[in-house]
């Protein structure tokens, strides 16, 4: 594994970030990708408006934000349903809003938001549920919502990228575009990458196999394709998906063997790679030009799968 300079200098910070009131190990590792993502990102970019407000599952009240682009507005807008990463037991509305703004922006797309239960507090597929029915909500409320209900799609990274093959796989048919960014593919870390970068950076196999345990509680649940993206047959249902890869991120693997399955399936699918970023990298544009190309990439994608 040989980081460049300054990939490197961000590695070794981020070994060094501490969080001094973590309760247990859970706790630190969510407040720890807090942390991340406000060290590493820019200024956050002004939006038209951000709603927040709860949606109504029956059972429990799933938290949403909807972030509307400047410019917006005069008409019925094309939709982003956002699930984000964390290994599937971290992560928030704060770690992922200055993404989410940009995209929102870049695109002209209303972005949907929704902050989803996490394990092991919750485990599969309670996160999963949620982003399903709020994924229906918006399109049966499209309307109110000022929304095409024609040009909704799904962005996911990391683990929320397992979410949305799962939601994908669902609900394709009323999916315009899938946009998977360093996506977690499968429960067994077996793969050469993950015996490369088993220490990291970013993330750890300890770490990782830790994270799908709190996730997967049940046997069954390891069996199951909507939790393991690794184990889908058949992706007929899939939009047209852009995957975006670091190269040396423990995922990277994942992420490939995941698009040779989506082509397979006669899945429509276009695959970038950063060579020298790690994962996470999307968080860290005040200092990755990388992290900006990106944006650049997945809004000419979207607007490209879009009427």
């Amino acid at each position: 594994m040989k980081l460049t300079t300054q990939v490197k200098a961000i590695a070794d910070h981020m070994q060094n970030i501490q969080v001094f009131n973590g309760e247990d190990t859970l706790d630190m590792s969510r407040k720890s990708y807090e942390s991340m993502a406000a060290q590493f990102g820019t200024k956050k970019e002004m939006v038209r408006v951000i709603e927040e407000f709860n949606i109504d599952n029956g059972g429990h009240s799933i938290p949403v934000r909807v972030y509307r682009p400047e410019n917006s507005g005069t008409k019925n807008s094309s939709a982003i349903i956002y699930t984000h990463g964390g290994w599937f037991v971290a992560g928030s509305f704060e770690t992922h809003d200055a993404i989410v703004r940009k995209l929102a922006n870049a695109t002209k797309s209303v972005v949907i938001f929704p902050e989803y239960r996490l394990a092991p507090e919750h485990p599969f597929p309670a996160g999963l549920d949620d982003c399903i029915y709020v994924t229906n909500w918006v399109y049966d409320n499209a309307a109110t919502l000022k929304i095409d209900k024609n040009n909704i799609g799904i962005v996911g990274d990391s683990a929320g990228g397992a979410l949305s093959v799962a939601i994908a796989g669902e609900l394709g048919d009323i999916l315009r575009f899938q946009v998977l960014i360093y996506p977690a593919g499968d429960n067994k870390l077996s793969t050469e990458s993950w015996k490369t970068y088993a220490n990291g950076p970013v993330l750890s196999l300890e770490g990782g196999v830790q994270a799908w345990e709190w996730y997967l509680q049940k046997e069954e649940d390891k069996q199951n394709p909507l939790a393991v993206p690794a184990l889908i047959k058949d992706f007929k249902n899939t939009p047209p998906t852009l995957i975006l890869l670091a190269g040396h991120d423990p995922l990277y693997d994942d992420g490939k063997i995941l698009a040779e399955s989506l082509r397979t399936s006669g899945v429509e699918t276009e695959v970038v790679v950063y060579e020298e970023m790690i994962h996470g990298f999307m968080h860290m544009d005040s200092v990755l030009i990388e992290a900006k190309d990106a944006v650049e990439k997945i809004s000419a994608f979207i607007i490209s799968h879009i009427d």
